[in-house]
């Protein structure tokens, strides 16, 4: 398996991913989240995939299959007095295929984000769940991560 940049070739497979993650947040959250829907528009990765602030990228099968993708970013701390500086990598969006999990792909792109994460010299690695995504909190447990804060609701009838 190799990771590489994305390439704009890898739209249609990149929005496959990002439908497959949808349908998982729409099934989830209804309420919030509308089905058949991706996160992004193949307009909005290809000016994405120009813009070499984004990091999207794509893991290819030894059959030369995307079969998938991290999208993250470097953020650095707000500078309020009362907290120390420093550099997060935040992953917005880790997917595997759907016909390709449990072959340690997942793992392998979470790798591939830490070391890219340490070569910027951050201080963590940061990601959000939602609630009833179970499997992906098991993943992400496995992989060492903690919770940081939790992010309450309250929904008003």
């Amino acid at each position: 398996m190799l990771i590489r940049h994305a390439e704009k070739s890898d739209i249609p497979k990149l929005l496959d991913l990002l439908r497959q993650v949808h349908s998982l947040h729409a099934e989830i959250r209804p309420d919030i989240f509308v089905s058949d829907k991706t996160k992004f528009t193949a307009e909005q990765l290809s000016a994405m995939l120009d813009d070499e602030k984004n990091n999207i990228y794509v893991a290819v099968s030894d059959a030369g299959e995307v079969v998938g993708h991290v999208f993250y970013t470097f953020r650095d701390q707000a500078k309020p007095d009362n907290m120390h500086q420093f550099r997060s990598a935040f992953i917005d969006d880790l997917c595997v295929d759907k016909n390709a999990r449990r072959a340690h792909i997942g793992n392998a792109l979470f790798e591939f984000v830490k070391e890219k994460a340490k070569q910027k010299n951050c201080y963590e690695i940061v990601l959000a769940v939602w609630e009833g995504n179970d499997d992906a909190k098991a993943f992400y447990d496995k992989m060492g991560m903690k919770p940081k804060e939790t992010l309450m609701e309250y929904i008003l009838d």
